[in-house]
């Protein structure tokens, strides 16, 4: 007699996982949606400045959720603007991307590393602002980029600097 509800049962569950399939589900979109602009607060924090040309300056980056729980995956998106001149800047090479999950509250941060260029130099992009974009998202947010111009790399125009990968801060 127990066979026959249990079998019942088992197919019940059964249909109510498949009937829960959409192609993404709705607990994974709660916990794995990318982390965007407006849900999260974005700030640069004290850098450490490049004081003269070659020299090496680090902006920290850091990222807090302030609404459902989201997902760092990859690296941020980091283009620097010169009027009408816009450098992407390239992941720290060898850094492997971390998968982040934030709640509510947690933050983490990466860091943006760059090389001084010497100002006038036709080997520097001298950058005025900073655009920021979270992975897997579209919408940005951009600062003041005060540090100085940015050597170029060698024999190209992109940027000497680099963006590391998304570390949890806190617990």
């Amino acid at each position: 007699m127990r066979a026959i509800p249990l079998t019942v049962t088992a197919l019940a569950a059964a249909l109510l996982l498949t009937a829960c399939d959409d192609g993404g589900s709705k607990s994974g979109s709660k916990n794995g949606s990318a982390c965007e602009i407006g849900g999260v607060s974005v700030q640069l924090g004290s850098a450490s400045v490049a004081p003269k040309a070659g020299d090496t300056g680090e902006i920290p980056v850091s990222i807090t959720n302030q609404s459902k729980p989201c997902t760092l995956d990859q690296f941020a998106g980091v283009v620097l603007s010169a009027g009408n001149t816009e450098a992407k800047v390239p992941a720290l090479k060898g850094a492997k991307a971390q998968k982040l999950k934030l709640a509510k509250g947690d933050s983490a941060s990466f860091t943006i590393a760059y090389v001084r260029g010497k100002a006038g130099g036709k080997a520097a992009l001298d950058a005025k602002t900073v655009k920021i974009t979270l992975p897997g998202t579209t919408a940005s947010r951009s600062f003041p980029w005060s540090y100085g111009p940015v050597a170029t790399q060698t024999g190209g125009t992109a940027p000497n600097a680099s963006v590391t990968a998304f570390q949890q801060v806190g617990d």
